[in-house]
Formats: structure tokens, sequence, C-alpha cells
């Protein structure tokens, strides 16, 4: 088994349902759910937009791997009405975001999909507050320990 910490985002629609609903689904589909950093609403980050996010952290045990959890996360945010991915550095309003950032069975893993741990989530406050909420004393430069 792995622990995995997930980021999630909202910033349209019913943010706190939409999360709620990613929550549910992210229990059903990927395994038991270990902690949940509080809500943070955060000013969009890379782009303009009149709509402020909520945000959290939330880390899970689960049997899946990183390709399979990267898959299953996809669904997650199509199912709740993401209609397309941030690339090349343009972002977009979105229902939904689901960032994987580390997955302890594969500390560290670079594909064209997936860079773990996330290259971004110490630079981005909306992502490091809630981490450090649920993993107050984690430290990339050694072993990640799992709670």
């Amino acid at each position: 088994m792995a622990t995995v910490y997930l980021s999630l985002g909202s910033n349209l629609g019913d943010r706190h349902a939409l999360l709620g609903a990613a929550l549910d689904m992210l229990q059903d589909r990927v395994g038991c759910m270990l902690a949940l950093s509080p809500f943070y609403e955060t000013e969009p980050w890379g782009f303009e937009s009149p709509h402020c996010f909520l945000n959290a952290v939330v880390v899970l045990r689960t049997a899946i791997g990183p390709r399979e959890l990267l898959s299953v996360t996809q669904g997650i945010e199509k199912e709740l009405g993401r209609t397309h991915k941030s690339a090349d550095g343009i972002y977009y309003d979105r229902p939904i975001d689901i960032d994987i950032l580390i997955h302890t069975s594969c500390p560290q893993m670079q594909t064209e999909e997936l860079i773990l741990p996330h290259p971004h989530m110490w630079k981005r406050d909306f992502v490091r507050l809630p981490l450090l909420d649920v993993a107050p004393l984690l430290r990339l430069d050694e072993p990640l320990k799992t709670p």
C-alpha cells in the first residue's frame, strides 16, 4: 500500500459541493482518506479571473500506482465538468482540478504526463499551505515517511 497526497482546487460552480464530490469519488476509487486539510480560498494563479479558488490537500492510502491514479483523477475531473486541461502555461477557470503531489510507492518519476513529486508544490501557497497542514514535517530532501 502507498500513501498519496493530492491537491484539489475549484473556482467554478458550487466549489464546496464539487470538492466534496471529488473527495467522495476519490475515496470510492482510490482508497481510504487519512487526512484532509482545511479549505483555503485563494486568488487564481497564473491567470486572471474574477473567480477565487477553494483549495485543499487530501492524503489517501491506496493500492494503485501513479499512472492508474492519474487516469482516475482525470476521469473524476471530467465527470465533474472539467472540459480542458491547462497546457503550455495557459490556465483556465475550472470546476475541479486534482493534482498528484506525492506517491510514496514512486517517490520520483518523470514522464510526459506525470512528474513526481509535483515540481511546483512548494512554490505555490495554495498547495504548500494545505500540504503543510496534513504533513507538517514533510521534507523532500529526506525519504518520504507515510502516516
